[in-house]
């Protein structure tokens, strides 16, 4: 099986034929290959990142995974029907319904995308759009190299910038009253 050419419409079902090692997203028919490894700094964000969620959420309905996880935005559960996935960096799910053997199928609650050089267009425009459209309730956007995360919270159909956090702040987890976590610890300096 060969990877999409341009233009050329690509399912879901196509794309699990491709070797294990091939990775894309595919957003409103463009076909994104995904980046090389992420930087030790990126993951170490991810792992922090990822600690705090299920440490929070253990014993909870609310789930966390880190990727590689494929995301169908698109509540159908037929990959030959699936023409659009996504592979967040942190996804939380409260509907287990949706956690599938393989992949997601359906809108994740909260999504976590952490920038880079290759990436931060996606990130910030074109997944930032797309997460809007499907009703991700609330769209962090990490940025490792200056240490700050955006938090959008969905309002009325519309991503509303709830603030830019740094190192020394505390996130508050809209999804999740009472929970916020610190970014020292998130940031924090790799030895």
């Amino acid at each position: 099986m060969r990877a999409p050419g341009k233009g050329q419409p690509f399912t879901y079902a196509q794309y699990m034929l491709l070797d294990e090692d091939v990775r894309y997203e595919v957003i409103d028919g463009q076909v994104f290959n995904m980046s090389r490894a992420p930087t030790p700094k990126h993951q170490a964000v991810q792992r922090e990142l990822l600690v705090e969620f299920a440490t929070y959420l253990r014993g909870k309905e609310c789930t966390v995974f880190g990727a590689p996880i494929d995301v169908c935005l698109a509540d159908r559960d037929d990959p030959e029907q699936i023409r659009e996935w996504v592979e967040p960096d942190l996804v939380v799910v409260c509907d287990k319904s949706k956690i599938r053997e393989k992949r997601i199928v359906g809108v994740p609650d909260l999504v976590v995308e952490i920038i880079s050089k290759s990436t931060v267009r996606k990130d910030k425009i074109v997944k930032f759009h797309r997460y809007e459209r499907a009703g991700v309730k609330e769209y962090w956007i990490a940025d490792p190299m200056n240490e700050t995360i955006d938090v959008y919270v969905l309002e009325e159909g519309r991503f509303r910038h709830q603030g830019m956090y740094v190192r020394d702040d505390t996130i508050p987890v809209r999804l999740f009253p009472g929970f916020a976590i610190e970014l020292k610890n998130v940031f924090a300096e790799e030895e």
